[in-house]
């Protein structure tokens, strides 16, 4: 399973993006994927092919309106491990024996 960590959106449509971020979103919600929005991007769970594409469906929502986009991508590829965008937050806060913040 993978855990990918990703933002998008336009540099060229000025200070405020927020009408491009929730589109990319919009398409993230759709794509039944388990994910976590966060203040700076957002994290998605599923096999490669599936968080490739729900990506490339993102850009391609994008494309058409923006001249300039720009992306952050992080990656983390595990075997035979599921459910890891809330064990990998729970592990850390059982280390510590309390309740930590996460988004």
């Amino acid at each position: 399973m993978v855990l990918a960590e990703f933002a998008m959106f336009p540099t060229d449509k000025g200070e405020s993006v927020s009408k491009y971020v929730a589109q990319v979103i919009d398409v993230i919600d759709r794509s039944g994927l388990q994910y976590k929005l966060t203040p700076m991007g957002t994290i998605l769970e599923g096999s490669w092919e599936q968080v490739t594409k729900v990506i490339s469906d993102c850009f391609k929502v994008l494309e058409p309106q923006c001249n300039r986009i720009y992306s952050t991508i992080k990656i983390d590829y595990r075997i035979g491990e599921n459910s890891r965008l809330k064990s990998k937050t729970e592990k850390i806060a059982s280390i510590l024996n309390r309740n930590i913040q996460t988004t």
